[in-house]
């Protein structure tokens, strides 16, 4: 039952099996060491809001810094993900719970994550879907011309969709994460400043 509730996702999309020589599905739009990828930011949370700058900086291969701030410069979150790491630098009291540093865990782990391996490859329409696992949880990535939408699922229901728009090269401009199961919406819009900005923030 657990093997028919899991893989009933691409069935319940109407989605065909397709053949493709794809061994990997690529992310790339967190993937450049020379760019600070600065958004203005707008967080949804059990009926409370946030809104700031939000700032991913690519370290080094497979790490990341991900730093959430007031437009002050006081920080609300600051998280590092190395490899399959994922470290808490500082959150705020009020979203220092265990499960929501968790859901925020697995939300930006799949937002940066550059690579991962095909388990198998889909068609709808003129899109192609590539089914993959990260930290054991199915996601879905759909590509057009684009990676433009990550679905992660549990027992084969949407529970959280990152969409992607606004694509200009390797720069999505508008960045939506739509949880399905609980109230957590980040909405993302891409500032292009000539002179990048530091993730360090102000305590």
């Amino acid at each position: 039952m657990f093997f028919i509730a899991c893989g009933s996702y691409p069935k319940k999309q109407d989605f065909q099996l397709a053949n493709t020589s794809i061994s990997f599905v690529q992310n790339p739009y967190f993937s450049s060491e020379t760019k600070d990828y600065v958004y203005k930011a707008n967080i949804s949370v059990y009926n409370r809001g946030f809104s700031g700058i939000f700032i991913v900086k690519k370290i080094g291969k497979s790490n990341h810094r991900i730093v959430f701030t007031t437009e002050m410069g006081n920080k609300i979150f600051d998280f590092s993900i190395v490899n399959d790491t994922f470290k808490v630098n500082f959150i705020l009291d009020a979203l220092d719970k265990a499960l929501l540093k968790n859901v925020l865990k697995k939300d930006f782990k799949a937002l940066i994550k550059e690579e991962l391996p095909v388990v198998k490859s889909y068609l709808s329409q003129d899109t192609l879907i590539y089914e993959t696992k990260l930290d054991n949880k199915k996601h879905f990535y759909f590509k057009s011309q684009k990676l433009d939408k990550i679905v992660r699922v549990g027992n084969g229901k949407e529970k959280v969709a990152f969409l992607f728009s606004e694509i200009s090269d390797t720069i999505a401009n508008q960045i939506k994460i739509e949880h399905s199961n609980i109230k957590l919406r980040i909405h993302l819009n891409y500032l292009n400043f000539s002179e990048p900005a530091s993730p360090s923030g102000r305590n």
